[in-house]
């Protein structure tokens, strides 16, 4: 037997190294402050109805703030702009194990379509201030979402340029 037939097959390798490395979900919301109040959307989760920010999954070849402002408008019908990074936040369900890693951007809100027909799932997109959001704590989707207005409360704030997308020369434009 010789050195190299010891030796992985290299195009094997990095790809099972590859599947053996633990990847949480990634994720991004939207906390949208209006006259004192926070936009919010309530959504049925598994038959459960929940509140949430605006959020969702990071979709392949897209920077950050695209998925934010993509969310924003797919799941409240607001157009939004984005001023800041407000925080980015990992917390793990102990229902499901999942675990996720979620990049929440502060937002002004620009324009709003009505007529919008919004994502599966959520119910409606409203408007609750912090302390109505707190009264609500046992529908929370998740401890993040009071944690994230907050922190906008705190005075928390990056600059968006603080997330740095550097695309591919094979992603979409």
């Amino acid at each position: 037997m010789t050195v190299s037939d010891t030796r992985p097959d290299p195009s094997i390798a990095p790809l099972a190294a590859d599947e053996a490395i633990w990847r949480p979900h990634v994720t991004v919301a939207t906390v949208v402050p209006r006259d004192g109040r926070f936009l919010l959307v309530e959504e049925d989760v598994r038959g459960r109805i929940v509140l949430n920010q605006p959020a969702g999954h990071l979709d392949p070849d897209e920077s950050l703030q695209h998925a934010a402002v993509r969310e924003t408008l797919e799941e409240t019908g607001w157009d939004i702009e984005l001023d800041c990074l407000l925080c980015v936040q990992q917390w793990r369900n102990a229902e499901s194990g999942r675990q996720f890693v979620r990049f929440t951007f502060g937002g002004v809100p620009v324009h709003h379509d009505p007529a919008r027909r919004l994502d599966h799932g959520i119910v409606r997109a409203l408007w609750l201030s912090r302390e109505e959001i707190a009264a609500e704590s046992s529908r929370l989707r998740s401890p993040m979402v009071i944690a994230s207005v907050d922190d906008w409360i705190a005075g928390h704030r990056l600059p968006l340029d603080a997330i740095r997308w550097l695309p591919s020369e094979t992603a979409p434009a």
